[in-house]
């Protein structure tokens, strides 16, 4: 069965917010992939951004406490609105789109599932009621 799992979206102080998270939760990252670690020429990143968190995750029980640093390019995050998704872990790609499909129908289609840079198996949506979801397999990963 599929894990559901919080993920937050900041605008540039991830690591900051995460620092305290695992001050108050405990434990250690599980992950943290930074905008530099993914740069390349099908994935421009700019200089400033370079160190901003595209990815981090902190484990907590079974579950993960996500996030990232919103790329200006993409805008500034409303802190009262669109700053959080959810996560769907998935235990196969099968799952993956059986989820996906079933919950972007009638939504706005955000990142067509499918590989992606980092080598798991994601899409994003907003569905028809306006919530954001993103829907990962990995199978080389826990989150």
């Amino acid at each position: 069965m599929a894990l559901i799992n919080p993920h937050i979206n900041f605008n540039g102080n991830a690591e900051e917010a995460f620092t305290f998270y695992k001050s108050v939760f405990g434990g250690a990252f599980e992950k943290i992939i930074r905008f530099k670690d993914l740069a390349g020429p099908e994935f421009p990143v700019a200089g400033h951004e370079a160190n901003k968190i595209m990815h981090i995750s902190l484990p907590i029980g079974k579950n993960f406490l996500m996030a990232n640093d919103v790329p200006e390019i993409m805008g500034r995050t409303n802190e009262n609105e669109n700053r959080s998704k959810i996560f769907i872990k998935a235990e196969s790609r099968e799952e993956a789109d059986k989820l996906f499909n079933g919950l972007s129908a009638g939504g706005t289609i955000e990142g067509p599932i499918g590989d992606s840079p980092w080598g798991s198996y994601f899409g994003c949506f907003r569905d028809k009621y306006g919530i954001e979801w993103m829907v990962e397999f990995s199978a080389n990963s826990q989150n």
